[in-house]
């Protein structure tokens, strides 16, 4: 698939929907944010629920969230550099993980859930992945919050003076 035709396609279904700029907005900027975080299997059902939690849009929320399938090939690279992240913010002398390669991983330690939750034989990266994903994700749902908001109400304001320029018939 064109990726700029879906970018296309799905920025014509945002500004189709009939809602307010800021419940758009945040429906993308809650979609954007919970298509980042490395949740599987419950970012859509978190991204609707916080949306309307908020008040915002659902339909919005779900559609930015669709996103992360977009770059579905790029998430490892972005997985790691959240993880990076995390495990700065977390370890007490803040330094960076070692590298891959430099990591002791044995065929086994992928599907051991303790890898991914409290380290106890391995090096634990569910907190840092989801600390660094939470932290580096953010910023980009408050950027994607403005400029959808900002994009939307010019769309819906040109489509107010369209409407109100054409001759009605009586």
């Amino acid at each position: 698939m064109n990726l700029r035709r879906w970018f296309h396609e799905h920025s014509l279904k945002l500004l189709a929907i009939r809602d307010t700029p800021e419940a758009i907005a945040g429906g993308v900027a809650i979609g954007i944010f919970f298509g980042f975080v490395p949740i599987v299997g419950l970012k859509t059902v978190s991204a609707i629920f916080f949306a309307w939690l908020t008040r915002s849009n659902i339909l919005a929320a779900v559609i930015a969230g669709a996103l992360h399938d977009v770059i579905f090939p790029l998430m490892p690279i972005i997985y790691r550099w959240e993880y990076n992240i995390g495990y700065y913010l977390l370890s007490d002398s803040h330094e960076w993980p070692t590298a891959l390669t430099q990591m002791r991983w044995s065929g086994h330690s992928w599907r051991d859930w303790r890898t991914f939750f409290n380290g106890q034989r391995f090096v634990a990266i569910g907190k840092p992945l989801l600390i660094g994903s939470v932290v580096c994700s953010a910023p980009i749902a408050l950027v994607s919050f403005f400029v959808t908001k900002g994009i939307v109400a010019r769309h819906q304001r040109k489509k107010a003076e369209q409407l109100a320029s054409t001759p009605t018939n009586a």
